[in-house]
């Protein structure tokens, strides 16, 4: 039975966001670990009444604690520039390359003596916590390029397929013919480089490359996507014993459906995430 494409498109979801992509608390918890002791060690700053003084100790007595400075300021360097009336200044906080009451300056001036001798924070391993959450927030972008990966995936893995056996992931057209000699050539990939499937799928009969993305906002990108897994589409067909499948989501299409549906109306195996929470991925 012919599918409604109309249909098919509205069960599409505005997000896949799971509970690891907003914060990975354990990169989190690994980043602070490693500076904590001298977080600690600069916790003695925090009330201070002699603060300028009792930096100058801590430097000269434990000039490690300096790498901690930056992180402080949610930068993710060692070397952090500055310019005012007062000159420009790069400053090195693995070595120092400047005098320490330079040092003291810079710590005057970005606000974070401030912050420790009024106390407006009370314990910098927190503090710190609160920064690496905020920082992590950054790495939204990386796992959610992820998310449908892992999401399909876990579908084929309930479908029982077992990775390197009877499904791969990341797998280029040469890897496909070298395991299984089926001849792949006729997959152009509009002569880009070598095409790469994120998913393959073998069963006795059959050899499945799966392609997978989910797009929460559109874009002249989606156009490119249908028009090149609809030309991929086109020269499967011609490959015995091999159906090019492609899992895609996400309300980003409703700015490219018409792209999409040409796509939909000559590739049969174009699937969405309702279609795997009904279970196509255990017909294969």
């Amino acid at each position: 039975m012919k599918r409604n494409f109309n249909d098919w498109l509205g069960g599409f979801r505005d997000s896949i966001s799971n509970y690891e992509y907003y914060v990975d608390f354990a990169k989190v918890h690994r980043n602070v670990d490693e500076v904590k002791v001298e977080l600690n060690i600069l916790n003695s700053l925090i009330g201070s009444k002699n603060i300028e003084n009792d930096f100058l100790q801590i430097v000269k007595n434990y000039p490690e604690t300096l790498k901690c400075v930056p992180l402080l300021l949610a930068v993710r360097a060692s070397e952090i520039y500055a310019i005012d009336s007062d000159g420009d200044f790069t400053y090195n906080f693995n070595k120092l390359n400047y005098s320490a009451e330079q040092y003291a300056v810079f710590m005057r001036k970005t606000g974070l003596f401030d912050l420790m001798e009024n106390h407006i924070v009370h314990s910098l391993v927190d503090y710190v916590t609160g920064v690496e959450t905020g920082l992590d927030s950054n790495g939204r972008k990386n796992r959610g390029g992820h998310l449908m990966e892992n999401l399909v995936e876990s579908y084929i893995v309930k479908a029982g397929f077992i990775k390197g056996e009877t499904y791969f992931k990341e797998m280029y057209i040469h890897e496909i013919t070298q395991k299984w000699r089926v001849d792949l050539s006729a997959i152009s990939n509009q002569d880009k480089a070598e095409k790469r499937f994120d998913f393959v799928i073998k069963t006795e009969k059959m050899i499945y490359g799966i392609e997978t993305n989910f797009y929460t906002g559109g874009g002249s990108k989606l156009n490119e996507t249908a028009r090149s897994y609809k030309q991929i589409a086109q020269e499967a067909e011609t490959i015995k014993d091999f159906t090019f499948v492609w899992f895609t989501d996400g309300k980003g299409w409703q700015s490219a459906k018409r792209n999409l549906e040409e796509t939909f109306d000559v590739l049969d195996t174009i699937y969405s995430i309702q279609d795997m929470e009904n279970g196509i991925i255990s017909t294969f």
